[in-house]
């Protein structure tokens, strides 16, 4: 769909990567609708595991997306370099997928096309899904459409016999990744396509330890959980497989706590060799808190006392009020310093879960209060933020709400058909409605007004949608201007000020249109819309013709013979037999007279 380049944010002084979409695609709305469907897809996500999406636009007749750049490889290039991953290679690398696509999942994304050329090894250790540009609501069932989109290893039993995917698909997808990363070979192979689309639809994906002995059982269960050929028999989604994933982990391991998935645990890093190794970070040490000053011994109160006698009193009143104000100046530094009345910093949240915002916000000395709200960039169930906000300086242990997010609202969609574009742009404010509208010709409705109202997929609405979802107006531009009478010129000028391309078919003769002026038009399609082609047909006039002299030096056979051939009707006071010898004397038409060509004229002796 689009070639991606290396570029530099003059104005924020990064490098980011700028997917550009081909310029033969750039007609096709299909493809276009695609290129930004990815965008809006992947901007609605916001987790460690996603690619972020900073911008998106069109320059002319160029779509294209500016996406954060992540220097490093792909998982196909690791495994084309590796062959297969150990069994903790691949848990780590599955539990940093599974949490980007648990946080589509939630969101109401289905990825469509997860594969190990999807998953980006950053150079730094992040591991990120990416390339949504085959994303959709999620729905009951998601239709594919007319082809099958994905790469066909990947694909799902259900995408192969009945074109429709939903979360349980990319799960589908993500169980053939992880047999992959353990085998070092996909479960199915054929020379043609349609020979591995066969193998999905009737077969089991067999056992991972059947290839390498040593793979944990337990991965044998996760595959064939996630590789069921019924969808109701996987995971409902990636946050399911990714619980059991954790728990699997664990009683293997002996561990005892989930990983948090603000975490990211996971570290590509290029050893000696230039192969690569995946790895835990090693747990960090606390560092010795420090030695608080030692009371002050009796003995030096003894000498401070000793030393006021000697100086016979003086100064001790002085002493005694140093000492109080040291009392009240330390007293006052612990209480707003360290103790209940410290300045603390409420701490970022924004797109954690609720649990780890909650212990960070505990932790800096808050109590918190959780509130759920609306939100349609913070996927369902993370954090949207904190009320006040982060960065606000409060007392310790005051109380500080934690917004969740509970996704965006569902609202009724207004019928605005019939309405004007402002009026109905005006009743649509809770959606993201596009900037340019649909315009379609309509007798029926006048120019300017409504005809309907089309989502992302472009498709009718239904009732009901999620705030701030895409919608395009598609607003009549009146009737398509009639031209029948109008001269050529009238009418080219007519149709090309209504954005329309005119064409010309055969002329006719007419003897009611005069020569040059329209007698039909007709359009390629139905409806008609701007840039559409408008077919004239133009008259020729009258189909008339000049009678010539007959009568002159020819028999009247020659001289009907002549009249015929141009068409006219002819009669004679000479029997036909005579015909050839008899000179013709008269002719009922004057010579050089225009009639009709069907006119009837006679040739007499």
């Amino acid at each position: 769909m689009a070639t991606v380049y290396l570029a530099t944010d003059q104005r924020l002084e990064r490098r980011v990567a700028i997917k550009v979409m081909h310029g033969h695609l750039a007609d096709d709305n299909t493809f276009k609708a695609r290129f930004v469907q990815e965008a809006r897809s992947t901007a609605r996500l916001a987790h460690p595991n996603v690619v972020n999406v900073f911008d998106q636009g069109q320059d002319e007749h160029m779509a294209y997306l500016v996406m954060e750049y992540l220097p490093g490889m792909t998982l196909r290039d690791l495994l084309k370099e590796r062959k297969r991953l150990s069994p903790e290679q691949a848990y780590e690398i599955m539990h940093a997928v599974l949490s980007g696509l648990a946080a589509a999942h939630r969101a109401g994304i289905v990825h469509r096309d997860v594969k190990p050329e999807n998953v980006l090894l950053a150079d730094d250790g992040r591991i990120k899904l990416g390339d949504f540009g085959l994303a959709r609501a999620a729905s009951a069932n998601t239709a594919t459409g007319q082809a099958l989109l994905g790469t066909i290893a990947y694909l799902s039993p259900e995408l192969v016999t009945r074109g429709v995917a939903d979360a349980r698909s990319d799960i589908y997808a993500a169980g053939i990744m992880l047999y992959e990363m353990l085998t070092g070979e996909q479960p199915y192979v054929g020379e043609a396509p349609m020979q591995i689309a066969y193998q999905h639809a009737n077969d089991s994906v067999p056992k991972p330890s059947a290839k390498r002995p040593n793979i944990p059982t337990f991965f044998d269960e996760l595959v064939a959980w996630a590789t069921a050929r019924n969808p109701d028999d996987r995971p409902a989604d990636a946050r399911e497989f990714l619980d059991r994933l954790r728990q699997f982990n664990a009683d293997q391991t002996g561990a005892t706590e989930a990983i948090s998935p603000l975490e990211n645990p996971t570290m590509v890093l290029p050893d000696g060799d230039a192969t690569t190794q995946v790895l835990r970070p090693a747990a960090v040490a606390a560092p010795t808190p420090p030695r608080l000053p030692a009371a002050p011994a009796g003995d030096a109160v003894a000498a401070l006392t000793k030393q006021a006698h000697r100086r016979r009193g003086r100064g001790a009143w002085l002493m005694v009020l140093v000492l109080l104000l040291a009392g009240v100046a330390g007293g006052a530094g612990w209480w707003f310093g360290a103790g209940p009345g410290a300045m603390v910093t409420i701490p970022g949240t924004a797109n954690a879960a609720p649990e780890a915002a909650q212990a960070l916000l505990v932790d800096a000395g808050f109590q918190v209060k959780r509130q759920d709200a609306h939100s349609v960039s913070v996927p369902a169930g993370q954090v949207i933020g904190t009320d006040p906000v982060a960065g606000t300086n409060l007392r310790r242990g005051s109380t500080v709400t934690m917004l969740v997010s509970s996704g965006p609202r569902i609202l009724d969609v207004p019928d605005v058909r019939g309405k004007p574009e402002a009026a109905a742009r005006d009743a649509l404010g809770d959606f993201a409605v596009a900037e340019s509208s649909t315009k379609l010709f309509d007798a029926k409705v006048p120019a300017g007004n409504v005809l309907g109202v089309l989502g992302a997929d472009g498709k009718n609405v239904p009732a009901q949608l999620a705030e701030q979802s895409p919608l395009t107006l598609v607003v009549s531009a009146g009737p398509v201007p009639d031209v029948t009478g109008k001269s050529k010129d009238d009418a080219e000028n007519a149709l090309k000020a209504a954005n329309l391309v005119v064409a010309y078919g055969e002329p006719e003769f007419n003897d009611e249109v005069e020569k040059d002026h329209v007698i039909k038009q007709s359009a390629a399609s139905d409806p008609v819309k701007p840039g559409d082609t408008i077919t004239l047909v133009l008259s020729k006039g009258p189909d008339v013709v000049t009678v010539p002299d007959v009568i002159t030096g020819q028999s009247v056979a020659s001289a009907i013979a002549q009249l015929e051939a141009l068409g006219f009707k002819t009669k004679s006071n000479v029997p036909k037999f005579l015909q050839d010898g008899v000179v013709a004397r008269s002719q009922s038409v004057p010579p050089g007279s225009v009639v009709k060509r069907n006119a009837q004229i006679e040739v007499n002796y």
